[in-house]
């Protein structure tokens, strides 16, 4: 059983709800009507959070649960928090400016990586056996 991976799969995705609420709160607050994707940087900057997150989610979560698979669920459910924390610290500092995305975007990134890559090492070990 991956109990551990499992909870980090269901906290990444909570934390991807949080974004959508976000960008309808920020779309209420600088009054961007639907269906506009623009037209105030506050609401632009918390649409491109939520996209971004969303487009990390088809990379990081098959590589979690492989990596949980065939090396460790403890291990991947690690990587998995450090790649929430990753997002967290991204929101914070993208929702202050664009500038101030990149350690967060770098935390992640650097978690979701060690995730494929141990996940592309480890089936690659179990067909060359």
């Amino acid at each position: 059983m991956y109990h551990l991976t499992a909870v980090v799969t269901l906290l990444a995705i909570a934390f991807y709800f949080f974004t959508s609420i976000n960008v309808s709160r920020s779309r209420t607050r600088t009054g961007v009507k639907v269906p506009a994707m623009s037209g105030h940087p506050d609401f632009e900057r918390a649409f491109r959070i939520q996209m971004n997150t969303l487009e990390w989610m088809p990379i990081v979560l098959p590589a979690l649960w492989l990596f949980a698979v065939y090396i460790s669920d403890a291990i991947a459910a690690g990587l998995g928090a450090v790649w929430i924390i990753g997002r967290i610290v991204y929101f914070i500092g993208y929702s202050q400016a664009a500038a101030k995305r990149g350690p967060g975007f770098a935390i992640q990134s650097i978690a979701a990586m060690a995730l494929w890559a141990g996940a592309l090492g480890a089936v690659v070990l179990r067909l060359v056996k």
